[in-house]
């Protein structure tokens, strides 16, 4: 079953037309990549969805329900929540605050307790820095506190923008490795890499995006084996 499904998304800035009608979806369980190169509108596409910068024209159902004119605090209530590009997490507060904020869209506040010390149990870096000013972290750190800071709303589809950027090779794997782990406990993941070989290989399915339009779609194997992507994506 389609959770998050795209069809026909147009994007413009000014006279430039960034999304050129754009379809896609992204079923329940999965983990979907969009890879391309800068500039190609991964990032785009993701901020069109949630609301965050307006569509010229096209749909976007999730779960079911048309959301393509829906303001970007009420997606959130709905279930689907996006780690930005550069983490964006609010540096002068704590580690602990953060993730606090993470939760304002939890209705169930009893469960606070539970939910941090679920997040400590992944991110066992983030409980020894809970009282750390957010600003100091590693970029590693800083990168674990803006998933962790997302899932504390208990996200149905949890959209990651770039996770792996300006990370050291040893850091790029462990946040692949916690992507597949948070996919098996149950979220879907729509994801938007430049490292398009990390990417496909957890990958469920893939699109492939060059100046606005989806030029390629598949499984992840598919894609990583084939010789267009391979020549412009993966080094050969």
């Amino acid at each position: 079953m389609a959770m998050l499904e795209v069809h026909d998304l147009e994007v413009n800035y000014g006279v430039i037309r960034a999304i050129k009608g754009i379809s896609f979806e992204v079923n329940e369980g999965e983990i979907v990549t969009l890879i391309g190169a800068n500039g190609a509108g991964k990032t785009t596409t993701m901020q069109s969805i949630v609301g965050l910068i307006p569509k010229k024209g096209g749909t976007v159902t999730f779960q079911g329900e048309d959301i393509t004119k829906t303001p970007c605090h009420k997606v959130v209530h709905l279930g689907m929540t996006q780690v930005p590009e550069g983490r964006r997490i609010f540096q002068e507060l704590t580690v602990y605050e953060n993730l606090l904020m993470g939760a304002y869209s939890n209705k169930n506040k009893a469960t606070l307790k539970e939910d941090l010390q679920a997040i400590y149990a992944r991110f066992p870096r983030l409980e020894e820095r809970k009282n750390q000013v957010a600003g100091t972290l590693s970029g590693g750190e800083q990168q674990m506190l803006a998933m962790g800071r997302a899932l504390m709303s208990h996200p149905k589809l949890l959209m990651l923008d770039e996770p792996s950027m300006g990370l050291s090779p040893l850091l790029v794997d462990q946040v692949f490795e916690i992507i597949k782990d948070i996919n098996k406990g149950g979220t879907t993941i729509l994801l938007v890499e430049q490292n398009a070989g990390k990417s496909l290989a957890i990958s469920d399915r893939a699109y492939v995006l060059e100046n606005g339009e989806i030029v390629l779609s598949g499984t992840g194997k598919e894609l990583s084996e084939s010789e267009m992507v391979r020549k412009a994506y993966l080094g050969g």
